[in-house]
């Protein structure tokens, strides 16, 4: 503890003659003060996301009254950092009732189940939620947790009598005694209004409530033995976490939950928003810092490495190596402190948008609160200064250890290679590289992904290890094609770079860096999409797809209703969820999230074609499955094999393997029988069914008999192919959205540090240039020079960069498709070597010109 103390903060007297020198070379600490404070704004944005993920949520509505909402665990844990959420809602066993009830301190226990409802206006269309929230269905006794009042009207006392809350019922224009429709799943029922309540304080914002009998309410659940949540009220006086943890020590299974954590029981999507929220923060936050410390470190070395000269000559006069670090830590110290605190304010900001981007991705919803607090902006500031000064060490170690006249020596040129353990690292990661991407050191199958991303880190390092024996490489090989060496620009650029290969490849490492970065993201995503539209587009054999108007989805009875229709051939049900599966993975065991659909297996090939590559689809019945080949891959499994497999609700099974299929990208990388399915999911309701109509239908003939035949299911839609063109294969909810979100804020901090870098590097040969000039040289040759130098900075950030991305495209494509080629986007390579270009070549030319403002002979007597 004092020696990081002693790192973060140095003494008084060295800050301020830090201070002192920081005034006089203002220029030379502006760009490590932007990289700074930039890296700073992205550390603390994703801390405030991590810190509302923890902390923040939505408060209940419902339950707002209830003292403790009981749910059942919703989420499974894969170690001890992290859990992956269940899609569909965990039930509890309706006797958990009677034993909370009996538990000192409760004064009541109501068990709570919900219905998925569509309310019908009038005109026949459906009435919404609050905003475009759902409308959902419950028993009338659990009123009671809001507590609801009845302003009008009495309790529900027979099955065809519902209360409506005050707000859907204005919507809906249904008063008291008015008959409304309403449509679970597919199947509508008219009822009779006897009541309006009123929700406590501002009413329900997130949502509608209809309240039924509570036999009713059983009724439509499908699921008499169990309830979704039970609200506890509170005898007098008892606290409700003391509570909360007499329940949770009495009865098993219960996850308790009081104050704004209510809300997670009563909104699924507020607890899986808070698990995402988490999961990407911790995760892109993490990558971020290990960016940010390389990036301000390559900076601040570069700063320090300018003053080379003003070191040695320090230690020419007497300065120990002591005061030489003490010198530079404080420097570092006072720079990286001002610049993370900069950098707080707009990271906060950066928060806000990065919240806006979940919202709109679907990913978040609008209502989940922010957290500003101060501990991401100490966790950024910390980082920051550590890096710095970690940096500045690094760089003055070899002034600092080096006597005064060669210290005076190795300050008029840069030092001859690489250090030994630098170039060892950098030479051992690309083999290692190349065996993470192509070989078989990890599992196959979906961890391709994973593979892909960690082998373009490994590429990544290794760069930023070997940047000027490479860049050193690239002009001896290809500088005679880049440059002439007949003219004076060209030869000065080749010579320039050869013998500044250090200062210019700690421009050129983060540029490389962020080409192969940006191409794996981008080229590895349009691999991925084109694979999975080819596979939907070939295996999608369906003529017509039903869908559901509403998000409550299809009651499964439809699927017999249009089988009887004239010229339909095949009628397959499609259920979607997710699932989790656990396998071992070397001394232990892994668990991954996927997409899942339950279909039926008779004529399946003739409506959806996923492929077989082995094993029998018409088997898939009762406890079975049918996996891809990567999610088999994945598993080191086969037909034959069980596998431990955990459905939308959290209901685990040992189903055996069936077959194995290709097309897991377009539809999904598991196949259960389509009950089993219907059977664990919240509502219980079919996506879509797939209509397969028999040779020489005519098709719009057929179209509108299944519309006649679906006409008493006002929410039932009859659609073309098109209705089924969204795979359920994607990774979850805006997960495009957010790759784009976080890609960007990756890439763009690196564009920022190679800007300020070229900057940096370029206007501190401010008296190289006047040397040149004074020599002979004019403007129009220096430019040519510096162009030149623009162009090898750009070839080599270019070829570097996309040879590091050819291993792990190659591998991902090779473990999702079965080919080695991955489908490079036109437009995705041209608008990065647009950028590239644009980067940094403007960089360079503005950096040029402002460097050859003053006179060359001002410039050349002016400070180093």
């Amino acid at each position: 503890m004092r020696r990081l103390v002693r790192l973060v903060a140095p003494a008084a007297g060295d800050l301020a003659l830090a201070w002192s020198t920081v005034k006089g070379r203002r220029g030379g600490f502006a760009g490590s003060f932007i990289a700074v404070a930039a890296g700073s704004a992205v550390i603390t944005a994703c801390g405030i996301l991590l810190a509302s993920g923890l902390g923040a949520g939505v408060p209940p509505e419902r339950y707002s009254g209830a003292a403790v909402v009981l749910g059942a665990r919703q989420s499974f844990p894969l170690d001890e950092s992290s859990e992956a959420r269940f899609s569909e809602r965990v039930t509890l066993p309706a006797e958990t009732v009677a034993a909370v009830a009996a538990v000192p301190g409760v004064r009541s226990a109501v068990g709570d189940v919900t219905v998925g409802v569509s309310m019908l206006g009038p005109d026949g269309a459906a009435v919404s939620g609050p905003d475009g929230f759902p409308v959902l269905g419950h028993g009338w006794s659990a009123a009671a947790l809001g507590p609801f009042h009845a302003h009008a009207g009495r309790a529900p006392a027979a099955p065809g009598e519902v209360v409506l809350d005050a707000g859907l019922a204005a919507r809906g224009g249904a008063p008291i005694g008015a008959t409304v429709r309403l449509v679970v799943g597919s199947v509508p029922s008219s009822y009779r209004v006897v009541g309006l309540a009123t929700a406590p304080g501002d009413g329900l914002d997130r949502q509608s409530a209809v309240f039924f009998t509570d036999a009713r309410a059983i009724e439509l659940s499908g699921r008499p033995d169990r309830v979704d949540a039970v609200g506890v009220l509170a005898a007098p006086g008892v606290v409700p976490a003391e509570l909360a943890e007499r329940i949770t020590a009495a009865v098993p299974g219960v996850v308790a939950h009081t104050g704004a954590g209510r809300g997670d029981v009563e909104f699924l999507d507020v607890g899986d928003a808070r698990g995402l929220v988490v999961e990407t923060a911790a995760s892109f936050g993490g990558t971020m810092v290990l960016i940010v410390v390389f990036v301000v470190a390559s900076t601040l070395a570069l700063s320090v490495r300018q003053r080379r000269r003003e070191l040695a000559l320090l230690r020419a006069v007497g300065a120990t190596p002591r005061q030489i670090h003490a010198m530079i830590d404080a420097e570092m110290t006072l720079v990286s402190s001002v610049g993370a605190v900069a950098g707080a304010i707009p990271g906060v900001a950066l928060a806000f948008v990065m919240r806006g981007v979940f919202v709109l991705a679907g990913a978040m919803p609008p209502d989940f609160a922010v957290r500003v607090g101060p501990w991401p902006v100490l966790a950024a500031l910390v980082s920051c200064v550590i890096s710095a000064r970690l940096a500045g060490r690094l760089v003055a170690r070899r002034v600092a250890r080096a006597g005064p006249v060669e210290a005076l020596g190795d300050a008029a040129v840069e030092p001859a290679g690489l250090g030994r353990l630098r170039l060892t690292i950098g030479v051992a990661l690309v083999p290692l590289g190349l065996l993470l991407a192509l070989g078989q050191v990890v599992p196959p199958g979906d961890s391709a992904a994973d593979t892909a991303a960690s082998a373009v880190l490994l590429f990544v390092v290794a760069l930023g290890c070997l940047g000027p024996v490479l860049l050193d490489g690239a002009v001896r090989l290809f500088g005679r094609l880049l440059n002439r060496g007949s003219t004076a620009g060209g030869f000065l650029a080749r010579a320039g770079v050869r013998a500044g290969s250090r200062r210019l490849s700690s421009a050129t490492t983060p540029l490389a860096m962020g080409v192969a970065l940006a191409a794996v993201q981008l080229f590895g995503g349009s691999t991925m999409t084109a694979a999975a539209s080819h596979q939907l587009q070939d295996g999608l054999r369906a003529d017509h797809v039903l869908t559901a108007s509403s998000g409550a989805g299809m009651s499964p009875e439809i699927v017999d209703v249009v089988r009887g229709v004239p010229g339909v051939a095949v009628a397959t049900p499609v259920a979607r969820t997710r699932v989790l599966l656990t396998f071992p993975s070397e001394d232990s065991t892994a668990t991954r999230v996927y997409a899942a659909q339950g279909v039926t297996p008779e004529r399946l090939s003739e409506t959806m074609d996923l492929a077989v590559l082995d094993g029998d689809m018409a088997r898939l019945r009762d406890e079975t499955v049918a996996l891809s080949r990567v999610a088999a891959q994945t598993l080191r499994t086969g037909p034959g094999a069980t596998v431990e497999l955990r459905l939308g609700d959290g209901t685990m099974i040992e189903p055996r393997v069936v077959a194995i299929y290709e097309n897991g990208l377009g539809f999904g990388d598991v196949v259960l029988p389509h009950d089993l399915v219907v059977a664990h999911t919240t509502f219980r309701v079919d996506a879509a069914v797939l209509i397969r109509s028999a040779d020489g239908t005519d098709p719009e003939a057929l179209a509108g008999a299944l519309r006649d035949a679906v006409t008493g299911y006002p929410t039932v839609r009859v659609g073309g192919r098109e209705a089924l063109l969204a795979g359920p294969g994607s990774g979850g909810p805006g997960g495009g959205a957010l790759d784009l979100l976080f890609q960007t804020l990756l890439l763009g901090y690196i564009a920022i540090a190679v800007v300020n870098t070229l900057v940096m590097a370029t206007a501190a040969r401010a008296r190289e240039f006047a040397a040149l000039r004074l020599i002979g040289a004019g403007r129009d040759q220096v430019r040519a020079m510096m162009n030149g130098e623009a162009r090898i900075v750009v070839f080599a950030a270019l070829l570097f960069g996309l040879l590091a991305t050819i291993p792990p495209l190659a591998g991902l494509s090779l473990g999702l498709t079965g080919s080695a080629v991955p489908r490079v986007s036109p437009t995705g390579l041209i608008a990065l070597v647009a950028l590239t270009i644009a980067l940094s070549w403007g960089s360079i030319t503005a950096a040029t010109r402002f460097a050859m403002r003053a006179a060359p002979v001002d410039a050349i007597a002016g400070r180093e």
